[in-house]
Formats: C-alpha cells, sequence, structure tokens
C-alpha cells in the first residue's frame, strides 16, 4: 500500500450542495476502489491524504491532477505503507450552512477532528497537521497537540 498528501486550490468556491454532492462521490468511489484517507476543504483550499494499493492510488491523484475543479495541485508526499491510518472516509471543512451537513456520515467539523493515527510516521503527522493548518486555519486541537508535544514538555516558547 501507499499513501499521497497534495494541496490544491478549488478554481471557484464550492457550494454547501457541491461539497455535499463531492462528499457522496467521494464515498461511493472510495468505498468501491478501496481507497481510504482524509479531505480537507475550507473556503477553496484544498488538502488531502489518500490511502490504498498502488495502482489505485496513482490513477486516483492522476486524476485529481487533471480535474477540472482543481488548479495549483502539489504531491507533497507518496510513500509506500505497511498499515492504513484512516479507516473510513471523512472530509472536514468549514460549512458555509453549517446545519445543512449536520446529517452527513463522515462528516468532520474541524474542531472534532480525530487525534493523529499511529500508523503515520511523524514525518507525515507533522506534514499532515501542517497542511490542515493551512486549510482550515483553526488551532490545533487538544488531540493534535498533544501528539507533537513530547511528554513532559513544559509549554515554553521556542
Amino acid at each position: 500500500m501507499k499513501h499521497i498528501v497534495y494541496l490544491s486550490q478549488a478554481v471557484q468556491p464550492l457550494s454547501d450542495q457541491q461539497l455535499e454532492a463531492l462528499l457522496t462521490q467521494c464515498q461511493r468511489d472510495n468505498a468501491r476502489t478501496g481507497i481510504t484517507g482524509i479531505l480537507f476543504y475550507s473556503h477553496g483550499h484544498i488538502a488531502q491524504l489518500f490511502e490504498g494499493e498502488p495502482a489505485v492510488v496513482d490513477a486516483l491523484f492522476e486524476r485529481i491532477a487533471r480535474d477540472g475543479r482543481h488548479s495549483h495541485v502539489q504531491k507533497l508526499v507518496e510513500r509506500p505503507i505497511t498499515a492504513r491510518s484512516f479507516a473510513s472516509w471523512s472530509m472536514a471543512f468549514h460549512p458555509l450552512q453549517p446545519a445543512a451537513f449536520s446529517a452527513l456520515q463522515a462528516f468532520l467539523a474541524p474542531t472534532r477532528l480525530p487525534a493523529v493515527p499511529a500508523t503515520l510516521s511523524i514525518a507525515d503527522a507533522t506534514l499532515l497537521e501542517l497542511v490542515r493548518l493551512a486549510v482550515l486555519g483553526a488551532p490545533p486541537s487538544h488531540e493534535y497537540l498533544q501528539a507533537f508535544t513530547p511528554s513532559g514538555a513544559a509549554d515554553t516558547p521556542c
């Protein structure tokens, strides 16, 4: 297996209805092809980590890179993995109309993001946290801070 992490810009901001359609499409397509991962979207900024069999992951990235809804697609990481870090497809974003997404499965509000999976290397976990911050612009959750703070370290400025 392998995973890819990339950043991109939406050609135009997505409406709530477009985000809902994207989530539905991703869940359907990823379940069919064995892809798992996490996608962050906020105000036109996109970051994604997805994982699966190498041929499927490569084909998905090629489709994303050619997709007219994206611009400035930048692959940040492409690496073999021994285990999946995300058991199910999830999407995190700042909804334009929060009530419209309350019933969606696999929706994660930026404040309800899971802890960094232990299966990620520290380098990939750090990169995922940085791209999450770049896209969502929210301060890291307590769980993320714990993952990046050495045990017993004092809260002192660097």
